[in-house]
């Protein structure tokens, strides 16, 4: 059961990757009528809301882009920092929403940023328990389940917290894409939601997952059930 919960957990996280992939390079073809780079439109955003002390940044990664609170940077991928198709736009757009949500103090940004340590030691157990357990056989079933189950709730928490962060990030993208004229016509908007959406999914995957995972440890301990987890 513990293979086949993998598979279903695996098949969901590449299915996610696979459409924001398929969305991202179909609209990275086609050019915004505006003509502005990544870059350009996420300053532009930032000049507007009166945030001047964060910095743009460029990176060879692809889709590795990012807004870092700790230290307010804004990072793109070269393809989106000088891109002037909808997917940059809105990519760029939707990392310049995380630094409008931190200058507001969007409660879910700060909830998010204060749970990613206890969250990567959660995810450290998750990746080494069961290892340790059944080559040493020190822990009982019991101890086992529970530490399994608190440890996957934690990650299940994060990312439900996450979900609202980046979801009104992406929604102070369209808006400010859409104010600030850098997209224009039903077509640019379509294409930019269809980007933004795509990527969204790939947090909801994570959340199901963490979800699925925290009932699989969750319901024996619940039930009463004392059956060996892999």
């Amino acid at each position: 059961m513990i293979i086949l919960l993998f598979l279903f957990t695996l098949a969901i996280a590449l299915l996610a990757q696979w459409q924001v992939k398929r969305m991202y390079r179909r609209y990275s073809l086609v050019p915004a009528t505006s003509g502005r780079t990544g870059a350009e439109v996420a300053q532009e955003i930032l000049r507007g809301a009166g945030i001047r002390d964060v910095e743009i940044a460029e990176h060879d990664e692809m889709l590795g882009d990012h807004y870092d609170p700790r230290h307010k940077r804004l990072v793109l991928s070269s393809a989106n920092y000088h891109g002037t198709s909808l997917a940059a736009l809105g990519v760029a757009a939707h990392e310049a929403g995380h630094a409008l949500q931190h200058q507001a103090a969007y409660a879910p940004l700060h909830l998010r940023m204060a749970a990613v340590g206890v969250t990567n030691f959660a995810s450290q157990i998750v990746a080494f328990l069961p290892l340790v357990g059944i080559m040493t056989g020190l822990l009982s079933t019991v101890t086992g389940l529970t530490i399994m189950a608190v440890a996957w709730g934690v990650i299940m928490t994060f990312n439900l917290v996450t979900l609202p962060v980046e979801f009104d990030a992406s929604r102070r993208a369209k808006i400010m894409l859409s104010s600030l004229g850098f997209i224009s016509g039903p077509a640019e908007h379509a294409g930019v939601s269809k980007v933004l959406n795509a990527a969204a999914m790939t947090y909801v995957a994570a959340f199901v997952t963490s979800l699925v995972y925290l009932l699989w440890y969750l319901l024996p301990l619940l039930t009463g059930g004392n059956r060996q987890r892999g």
